[in-house]
């Protein structure tokens, strides 16, 4: 399934959402740039970045899913937890050497970041 492809599960909210796009395209970029890490780093770094990066747009769609804006904003608060997480992983991924500080990863980390902020302001208005 391409990622412009529309989803006819139910017409959840989530699919409409550029925050939850955006983020399903990092998960993508996410595991491309950690199957480059060492091996030994399989359940280490790479497991933690992946799960991080996979957590942002679940609970955005689970904030979606649910009842009221009150809920739906503290799942978003949830998602920019797990962005900052990630944004920390990928620094110590380049103390450790293994990406460049100027790698695009940051660049779409911090478009990330400006959606969920303004889905949240949204959200509680």
């Amino acid at each position: 399934m391409s990622e412009d492809e529309t989803i006819q599960h139910g017409g959840r909210g989530q699919y409409k959402l550029e925050a939850w796009k955006a983020s399903r395209a990092l998960v993508k970029k996410i595991y491309l740039l950690t199957q480059s890490f060492p091996k030994e780093e399989m359940f280490g770094l790479t497991s933690q970045m992946r799960r991080a990066a996979v957590s942002i747009p679940s609970n955005i769609a689970e904030g979606a899913a649910r009842a009221g804006n009150k809920e739906f904003a503290q799942f978003l608060n949830m998602a920019r937890g797990s962005l900052s997480e990630l944004e920390t992983q990928l620094l110590i991924a380049c103390d450790l050497a293994y990406i460049r500080s100027n790698d695009p990863v940051f660049d779409i980390v911090d478009h990330v970041s400006r959606l969920i902020t303004g889905l949240h302001k949204t959200v509680r208005s």
